[in-house]
């Protein structure tokens, strides 16, 4: 009798079986990687929440996160306005590394603005079988090439621009709101939109692993050459937003209607997170959340009515009010419930920390300026005193521990604070300390010539 038939057969089913079992555990390992949803406000300041200290506003889903999560005290954005942030937090290096340190333009929204050889937080992730979206506001360059759907996103729908009237959808004249590569006319507020988006992406993507930027529009400033002809130039919200104050939707008062838009905002995010909840997601999902820069402190053109305190001034500075910024991290299991975590940490960390917690890889062809953050979120007791460096504008900035070096323009000197003993960065202790001051300053020195170099 001829058994090589026989046993050929068992060897086939031998080796299909230990397939599938293959297949199997990278298929449970995939689906055990965390879920990531990564949210920015827009102009929030750092006093601004409830948690944070703010009396008067109601942000009852995000005081909620804290206390689900850790509360960062010393969470810095890597420059302190819009476009710039964003391309940093994507990207996970400095502004001068990655030759953009500017606002983008009305005409340069639609141009390349970052550059096309940069690799962006989605790029890396679908190389660890993740579901990728994008659901709000770009404003980092929306040319053939530039738009989320070709730098690593499976779905977009958002703006182009710097900001967008919040029903109309309009940025300078033009309408401005897209899904994918084609523009759609879809009524509605737009913080809700968007909203919308990331709870539908959660409902069909329960089985893969995904990343969600969700970086909303609120509460960025309004402006007058978004608005229709004969429509008030004035902050909006639905009615429900200002009833919660007992305020009337007629309001014509900019700090009440500016508050709706933060509560507003804030519903939003609690309509997100239920959807993880109601998705069984919860557990399983690192949860990030943070303000883009502070709020403009823009004087005689209304803006004064966010909040920034305890910190010095707001957005386009180098203050702090400018650059420290409110931050949550929620991921159940790792980051203890309820805590506050006053860890040096900046939005560079964000990539970096992406990269470590889904088995990918750092990079061998560029420098990521940011670190793994996962291990002081987990023991915040363990983090080490951090520097980080900051240009913009005339501006300069290092933190360094507990000190901060500052310089408001070319040619004028440099300022040392304590922050520790002066938040509001009202004493300048640069003659007193001269010898941390001048340590600052070669560092700073040398790490402009090492991001400008490549």
């Amino acid at each position: 009798m001829n058994h090589r038939p026989v046993l050929y057969f068992i060897l086939v089913c031998l080796l299909c079986v230990s397939s599938i079992r293959q297949a199997s555990a990278i298929e449970k390992q995939t689906r055990q990687r965390p879920n990531i949803l990564l949210m920015t406000a827009d102009n929030l300041g750092y006093g601004d929440l409830g948690c944070y200290g703010n009396q008067i506003m109601k942000t009852p889903q995000l005081d909620r996160l804290a206390q689900q999560g850790a509360r960062l005290t010393d969470f810095y954005t890597a420059s302190p306005t819009c476009t710039v942030s964003r391309a940093t937090l994507l990207t996970g290096r400095y502004p001068q590394r990655i030759g953009l340190n500017h606002q983008l333009s009305k005409d340069e929204n639609y141009g390349d603005g970052l550059r096309k050889s940069e690799l962006l937080i989605p790029q890396y992730l679908k190389q660890q079988g993740y579901r990728t979206a994008c659901f709000g506001k770009w404003n980092v360059g929306f040319s053939p090439g530039s738009r989320p759907t070709e730098r690593g996103f499976d779905e977009f729908f958002g703006f182009a621009a710097g900001n967008i009237d919040y029903y109309h959808h309009f940025y300078a004249g033009r309408h401005d709101l897209w899904r994918g590569l084609k523009e759609v006319f879809v009524e509605g507020y737009s913080t809700d939109l968007f909203a919308d988006e990331a709870c539908k992406f959660i409902a069909e993507n329960k089985q893969q692993p995904f990343f969600i930027y969700l970086p909303f529009n609120a509460p960025h400033f309004p402006g007058k050459r978004n608005k229709q002809p004969g429509q008030p130039n004035e902050w909006q919200a639905p009615d429900r937003a200002f009833k919660d104050y007992g305020y009337s939707p007629q309001t014509k008062n900019p700090q009440e209607r500016y508050r709706a838009v933060v509560t507003a905002l804030d519903t939003a995010i609690g309509r997100v997170l239920q959807q993880l909840e109601e998705s069984g997601l919860s557990e399983n999902t690192i949860v990030i959340w943070y303000s883009d820069n502070g709020a403009f402190m823009l004087k005689e053109r209304g803006l004064e009515v966010a909040s920034n305190k305890p910190l010095r001034d707001g957005g386009v500075t180098l203050w702090e009010g400018g650059i420290r910024v409110p931050a949550i991290v929620r991921y159940p299991g790792h980051v203890k419930a309820g805590t506050v975590n006053s860890s040096q940490i900046i939005s560079l960390d964000i990539l970096p920390t992406l990269i470590s917690l889904t088995g990918g890889k750092v990079p061998a062809d560029r420098t990521l300026d940011g670190e793994n953050i996962f291990p002081i979120l987990e023991s915040p007791e363990s983090a080490e005193p951090r520097r980080f460096f900051f240009e913009y504008r005339n501006f300069s900035a290092v933190r360094d521990g507990k000190y901060k070096l500052l310089r408001t323009k070319p040619g004028r000197n440099f300022m040392l604070f304590d922050l520790e003993r002066d938040l509001g960065e009202t004493k300048d202790l640069s003659a007193k300390h001269p010898e941390i001051a001048a340590k600052l300053k070669s560092a700073y020195q040398t790490w402009k010539s090492d991001v400008t170099s490549r």
